[in-house]
């Protein structure tokens, strides 16, 4: 049994990548990411082809997935808006819908085109399609610990729309580093403020972090109490939406090594990894 959530992101990995992943590429590299015994597969999203244009063939991802939802890996789509939503509910393999609600009014604009106000209504919106449908809503509180825009960031802040989040019955939360500013002492004030007031809520982190201060950063979270982790393998994508400079998401190698030898993570296929990394090798040239 595993203490540890571990959410896998080929999506944050290839959205950013500069030329077109074909699809057959990204299904087989999906495909092998599902039998290595991650919780989730963040493995595509419904947003507009023009803003995202990497992710542009998630219907045709989705129809040469793998999916075994009683033993397996859970998929989970990102939407930007509610009528991204009201295409990814209809799809049975699709177990989570994440949506980006950015804590930061410049980049909640950036991200979805939409004032943070707009986006409550889209978050109701939102959890409503997903109550309907027998899904579930990953929030991401995304620039959850800063931001680059010089946007007002404090802990009453983080509290505040994390309280909003809850009076809306959503059950995960995850804090986003998007441009990877997150520093340990951040990451644990955030969580020892939330985890401990809302014992109903799955909160996980999302962080973005170099070679230098991943251990760090991990090490934050779990003393916190964090059992939720995304990355991505070899820490490759961040958010091409947040600024020039992309900081790259955590390494699930690193992570995998990491609860591996403190006994929080067991049996994970390691065939299958060692398959994903030759792959993601061939895709990320």
């Amino acid at each position: 049994m595993n203490d540890i959530k571990l959410i896998e992101c080929p999506r944050d990995a290839m959205q950013g990548w500069p030329h077109f992943i074909p699809t057959e590429k990204k299904i087989a590299y999906i495909n092998a990411l599902l039998e290595v015994g991650f919780d989730t597969i963040d493995f595509g999203s419904f947003v507009s082809p023009k803003a995202i244009p990497q992710m542009a063939d998630t219907k045709k991802v989705l129809k040469g997935l793998k999916v075994d939802k009683l033993t397996g890996s859970k998929l989970l789509a990102i939407v930007a808006n509610t009528r991204g939503a009201e295409e990814a509910v209809l799809y049975d393999e699709i177990t989570y819908l994440g949506f980006p609600f950015s804590i930061s009014p410049t980049f909640q604009m950036r991200n979805t085109n939409s004032t943070i106000e707009e986006s409550v209504e889209r978050v109701e919106e939102i959890q409503n399609l997903c109550i309907k449908n027998k899904k579930q809503l990953v929030l991401y509180l995304s620039m959850g610990f800063g931001n680059p825009y010089g946007d007002a960031y404090n802990e009453t802040i983080l509290l505040h729309w994390a309280n909003e989040m809850a009076e809306r019955s959503i059950k995960i939360i995850s804090l986003a580093d998007t441009v990877g500013v997150a520093t340990e002492e951040q990451i644990s004030a955030a969580l020892n403020a939330l985890i401990p007031k809302y014992k109903e809520i799955e909160f996980g982190v999302h962080l973005h972090s170099t070679v230098a201060n991943r251990k760090e950063k991990l090490e934050a979270a779990v003393d916190a109490g964090c059992k939720r982790f995304d990355g991505a393998l070899k820490g490759i994508g961040g958010c091409p939406m947040a600024q020039d400079e992309l900081v790259g998401n955590m390494d699930s190698v690193f992570m995998i090594d990491y609860f591996s030898d403190k006994k929080m993570l067991n049996n994970l296929n390691q065939d299958a990894l060692a398959t994903s990394l030759n792959i993601e090798s061939e895709i990320f040239i």
